[in-house]
């Protein structure tokens, strides 16, 4: 696997590349969810260009930027096992130089939500994700469901902006007690993380209670109460998957999503309904 860590690298790369490629953007700190990506690219595509950058406009005043897992090495040799081709890695000034002052809005579908809890998030991961996608050029983009506001908002800046490529959504991958893998599940403690499951727990209630008729916010307020301490709970909903818009009812392509706090962790989790 090649490393690149400037513009300029990964262009001459990329102009010696074979014609599908397959792109998988992360922040590093890699586990299992991030590998099935690269795996699952790897299998559709001719070369794999995978990306390690910690996106600084993506964090919001008092978040995790600075405690934000980093192990290269380590995401050097996972990366290099799955069969990527090239690791991109920039520096922060690659990206962001000295001046930088460009941004992507993609409008309401970043308002809501995570958007409303962390304000600017989307705008710092749609034009990280946008530059990149200058850059690498691939034919095909890979995301993972359990973001799935970002994986919304992806696709929203794929279409509007007319780039030459497929956006994959792939399935969240558990702990084997259900717990959505995250690079940020490492900063529980011991009794977050036997509480945190309960979030992937709630969420299934809730769906029970929705599909056997139960009024909304009954269904609502019954599931949110499986929630464990210390969890504390951010939203509870049932949303448009491509608008993001809320919904009243489970329906054909909607995600119920759900966030909560466990201690300083913030844990994200859904479930998709294509049909």
């Amino acid at each position: 696997m090649r490393l690149a860590t400037t513009l300029e690298e990964l262009r001459a790369w990329r102009r010696e590349a074979p014609p599908t490629l397959g792109f998988v953007p992360t922040m590093g700190a890699l586990h299992e969810g991030h590998l099935d990506l690269a795996r699952f690219a790897r299998s559709q595509n001719a070369a794999v260009v995978a990306s390690v950058f910690v996106n600084p406009l993506q964090f919001g005043e008092g978040e995790d930027l600075a405690r934000y897992p980093r192990d290269l090495a380590g995401d050097r040799e996972k990366l290099a096992a799955t069969g990527v081709d090239l690791l991109f890695a920039p520096s922060t000034e690659e990206i962001y130089p000295q001046g930088f002052s460009t941004a992507i809005d993609v409008g309401a579908i970043g308002d809501d939500f995570e958007g409303a809890l962390r304000p600017g998030h989307f705008r710092g991961v749609a034009t990280v994700v946008g530059k990149l996608l200058h850059v690498v050029a691939p034919q095909r983009l890979y995301v993972g469901q359990k973001d799935a506001q970002q994986s919304a908002v992806l696709r929203k800046l794929v279409r509007d902006l007319a780039y030459d490529c497929s956006v994959t959504i792939v399935p969240t991958v558990r702990e084997t007690d259900g717990l959505a893998m995250s690079s940020r599940n490492r900063y529980l403690d011991e009794r977050e993380r036997r509480a945190a499951p309960s979030l992937h727990r709630m969420l299934r209630r809730f769906v029970e209670l929705l599909k056997a008729g139960e009024p909304f916010e009954i269904a609502r307020t019954a599931a949110a109460a499986l929630l464990e301490a210390p969890g504390e709970l951010d939203y509870l909903a049932c949303v448009d998957a491509e608008s993001f818009t809320p919904l009243a009812a489970l329906r054909a392509n909607c995600f119920v999503i759900a966030a909560a706090r466990f201690g300083r962790t913030r844990l994200l989790d859904n479930l998709w309904f294509p049909q």
